[in-house]
């Protein structure tokens, strides 16, 4: 029997418990823990009355290791999958490691006071889950997460050498909404307004936020703006891909969203240090995370497709290779059945997929994973099984 505990009741939160009540034949107990616990009592009852699937519900401060491994070890799960927020990563890591705990996230670890996130940190507790006999597998969402997978599984089973990586995020998705964002306000914006990088021929390369466009014609949706951001499924990929001569990541925006963030940005608004507003301490951002929509709640509104995927270009048997593999998803069609907008469906199958790998004793080891560690075909096969079908496109490696 595995038994879960699920740390986070936000969008994605709510697609991984119930995508996780849907394999009920592997997950047989399921624990939702949150900050807020009316927020998993709600989840658990549309379960209950969808899926006729019962999960327990708790109270938890994801800041407190101490409060955490109480929990861990009072609940005794076979693993901590954590949708909590990606400040919390390090606290959540400890206490499974007071715990003898198996260990899962979606998202690399930033600090609050910093809008930075890097691997650096969780990287090095290996040695503390090794000495423990647990793993922990980091970044099992879509991008990073699938986008790792899917480089992993072109590197095994169709290139015998990877030089070139373009990893494409677009959301053609219409919430409606004169501004909002696709999943937490305050993580998304501190994403999107900090400088980009990308890594070639062994060096990073850091660019203005904004500073390179692309267009780029994505399969079911067309052609669209994409702008070069640093996200942290590259970090590791570079030690992992074998070959690999750069690495670059892209993502969609309309000019709406980049024209509200701009002024936003201008006004102070991102801002992550205190200000003093007539005696209290307030963040701009996190004041602003609070104002604007709740991704949880755009499932209903949000029409149109998403698509993520990989550009890899290589070779095979010495001959000049090049495939586009992706993704694509309904955002109608995840709310139907999660009541979730597709970029919490795309993140939360993937995790509960990671956390299927581990119970099943497929992904196994000691010590701190990244997707990539492991063999790529079982998770692949699932994803076809679970929602998130992918395709491959042959293309001419002499485009761009």
């Amino acid at each position: 029997m595995s038994r879960v505990l699920i740390i986070g009741a936000g969008g994605v939160g709510r697609v991984v418990a119930k995508k996780c009540a849907m394999n009920s034949q592997v997950f047989k107990e399921i624990f939702l823990a949150s900050r807020t616990k009316s927020k998993c009592d709600l989840i658990a009852s549309e379960i209950k009355e969808s899926l006729n699937f019962e999960i327990k519900t708790a109270q938890i401060d994801a800041n407190n290791v101490l409060k955490l491994t109480k929990l861990i070890k009072k609940i005794e799960p076979n693993l901590v999958i954590n949708i909590a927020l990606p400040y919390q990563d390090l606290t959540i890591m400890d206490a499974c490691v007071l715990s003898g705990i198996d260990y899962l996230d979606t998202a690399n670890y930033e600090h609050p006071d910093t809008a930075k996130f890097e691997y650096k940190e969780q990287w090095a507790k290996n040695e503390d889950f090794k000495k423990a006999g647990i793993m922990a597998l980091l970044g099992s969402g879509f991008d990073p997460g699938v986008t790792n997978v899917f480089c992993a599984y072109a590197q095994e089973y169709l290139f015998d050498e990877i030089n070139y990586i373009d990893i494409l995020d677009c959301n053609a998705g219409d919430h409606g909404y004169a501004f909002a964002t696709n999943f937490n306000p305050e993580i998304n914006l501190r994403e999107v307004s900090s400088n980009g990088r990308y890594w070639q021929d062994g060096v990073w390369h850091e660019t203005k936020p904004m500073e390179i466009m692309m267009k780029w014609d994505y399969p079911e949706i067309g052609i669209k703006d994409s702008y070069l951001l640093y996200h942290e499924e590259m970090e590791s990929l570079v030690l992992n891909i074998k070959g690999l001569k750069r690495i670059r990541f892209f993502m969609t925006f309309e000019k709406s969203y980049l024209t509200h963030m701009k002024f936003l940005e201008d006004i102070g608004m991102l801002r992550i240090d205190e200000v003093d507003v007539n005696g209290t301490k307030v963040v701009p951002l996190k004041l602003l995370a609070k104002l604007l929509p709740n991704p949880a709640g755009l499932g209903s509104c949000t029409i149109g497709t998403t698509n993520i995927g990989c550009v890899i270009t290589g070779k095979k048997t010495g001959v000049e290779k090049k495939i586009y593999i992706y993704n694509t998803c309904d955002h109608q069609e995840c709310f139907k059945e999660t009541g979730a907008q597709a970029v919490s469906y795309t993140t939360g199958v993937s995790a509960m997929i990671g956390a299927k790998m581990i119970l099943e004793g497929k992904w196994k080891n000691k010590g701190v994973f990244n997707m990539e560690n492991f063999d790529a075909k079982p998770f692949m096969n699932e994803l076809n099984m679970q929602g998130l079908p992918w395709k491959i496109i042959e293309m001419n490696p002499d485009t761009i």
